[in-house]
């Protein structure tokens, strides 16, 4: 056995998120299963850099896989190739290449970047968040500022997940203008709660309209009650957008 990386892209519009479920169809599932025709229907698993919900994109992905020897694997561009043409247009391989690392513990960071537009536009309807009033931008970065740091994040968290601690420790979180019509906000940390991105934009949202200050972000955070934050915002504005490893 062998382990191989692979870096992708997904639109998530139409998956359940990433994770394989009992019922649904996710981006896990059908990755496995064209791996698996490859290999003669032997049962294949992969390993992702983590999990995104549905609905959720991801402009960069990685996952591995440990594979047995197979004459695709001497060419890993006609791998790559065969693997493009038997997965639907919504999943893209970029890369495969060989690495021991782990796809999920070995991360060293994860970027997210949430997408508005304050400019209705059809082609941005699975993609962006349609505001039709202007928030305060400024005042909304005064509050990211009060994310940075190693911190609970219980308060903007899912409740009832199944992980060991809600501490984070977040080196980037501020708005960032992409045109005149569009905004994102870009958000980088070792390791995200279940629905945390979505929670604090919807809260910071809430210091653009006016409905809190900046600096109640720490009250939020101290509070460590996922009541004391704002509704979390649809996920079709939301994509996982570069994974850092140490390669």
């Amino acid at each position: 056995m062998k382990r191989y990386f692979f870096e992708i892209a997904y639109n998530g519009t139409h998956f359940f998120g990433w994770q394989r479920q009992p019922n649904d169809v996710t981006v896990q599932e059908v990755i496995e299963q064209s791996l698996s025709r490859i290999y003669s229907n032997s049962p294949i698993e992969i390993v992702g850099c983590g999990r995104t919900d549905a609905g959720v994109h991801a402009s960069h992905y990685f996952f591995h896989a440990d594979l047995e020897e197979h004459a695709l694997l001497e060419d890993l561009d006609q791998l790559r190739f065969k693997l493009n043409r038997m997965l639907p247009t919504s999943i893209a391989i970029f890369r495969i290449f060989p690495c021991e690392q782990h796809a999920r513990f070995d991360a060293r960071s994860r970027t997210y970047r949430y997408f508005i537009t304050l400019e209705k536009d059809p082609f941005k309807t699975d993609s962006h968040l349609y505001l039709p009033t202007l928030p305060d931008f400024h005042r909304m970065n005064e509050a990211a500022y009060f994310f940075l740091g190693t911190q609970d994040f219980t308060s903007l968290s899912k409740l009832h997940t199944d992980v060991k601690t809600n501490i984070c420790t977040v080196s980037k979180a501020c708005w960032e203008q992409e045109t005149e019509h569009t905004w994102y906000f870009e958000i980088t940390a070792d390791r995200f709660l279940r629905n945390m991105v979505r929670s604090t934009v919807g809260t910071l949202l809430e210091v653009g309209y006016g409905k809190i200050k900046p600096e109640d972000i720490q009250g939020v955070l101290a509070a460590k009650d996922r009541n004391a934050a704002a509704t979390s915002v649809p996920a079709h504005g939301l994509f996982l957008y570069r994974i850092e490893y140490d390669f």
